[in-house]
């Protein structure tokens, strides 16, 4: 007779240290990581409300339960597009300063501008594009097209991996990605930028999960049904982690 194998542990709740509400939590992560404000702004925001907290909290907040609530949400996102063929992905690299230096963001955008994978460099170089895109192709399988722009590290890695026949290139096929930096730029520019290549990369992945849940496209749907889909994305992000 074959022993009986242990239940499952459930996991433990990451709120049970603090003394404030989920809810608080989540409202305080969600208003720092979508809107450009600074840790003084949500601070006077919420006070506003009846929450007095430090601007330090928001910190300390966004900093532990923000790259958890982009997991589970990143989690149940590539969970069902998996189940849909990815045809077209835009990738570029953006230049970021740390410290007087210039970095780059490496960043993969499908043909609707969901933003599918970030990832923060110090070189632009074939080895760079390489890693960023077997990241990507890990998470996400395999599209029928890469639109890239001129950089020679993207034709190069993609040889590598077997896909140069995919890559497409033009004058303005890549504006779905460019158009996809305008919201990351305004918050870098409200965060007063980034000090460490750490907290890029952990920014950018949390910011890139937040504002995929919560871009409804309201240009394409009548008010009607962005009221519709806005309301259910609201109610996602306060069952995160419930």
């Amino acid at each position: 007779m074959k022993p009986l194998k242990p239940p499952l542990r459930e996991p433990p709740n990451p709120f049970r240290w603090f003394d404030s509400s989920p809810e608080v939590i989540r409202l305080v992560v969600m208003m720092y990581v979508r809107y450009p404000l600074s840790l003084r702004n949500v601070e006077d925001l919420l006070f506003e409300r009846g929450i007095d907290i430090c601007h330090e909290t928001v910190r300390l907040w966004w900093n532990r339960f923000g790259p958890v609530f982009a997991s589970e949400i990143r989690r149940r996102r590539v969970h069902h597009m998996r189940q849909f063929t990815h045809w077209r992905w835009h990738l570029d690299e953006m230049y970021v300063r740390i410290n007087g230096e210039m970095r780059y963001l490496w960043r993969a955008v499908d043909h609707e501008g969901e933003v599918l994978e970030s990832f923060v460099t110090k070189e632009r170089d074939k080895a760079a594009a390489l890693t960023f895109i077997k990241r990507a192709l890990k998470r996400h399988g395999r599209p029928e097209t890469i639109v890239t722009d001129g950089l020679r590290s993207y034709s190069a890695a993609l040889i590598d991996i077997g896909a140069a026949e995919r890559q497409e290139t033009g004058r303005w096929l890549n504006n779905r990605a460019e158009n996809s930096h305008l919201p990351f730029r305004r918050r870098e520019r409200a965060m007063a930028r980034f000090r460490r290549m750490k907290t890029l990369q952990k920014f950018s992945s949390v910011h890139a999960s937040v504002h995929n849940h919560f871009a409804q496209e309201r240009h394409l749907v009548s008010r009607k049904e962005y009221r519709e889909r806005r309301s259910a994305a609201l109610a996602e992000w306060r069952a995160v982690m419930a």
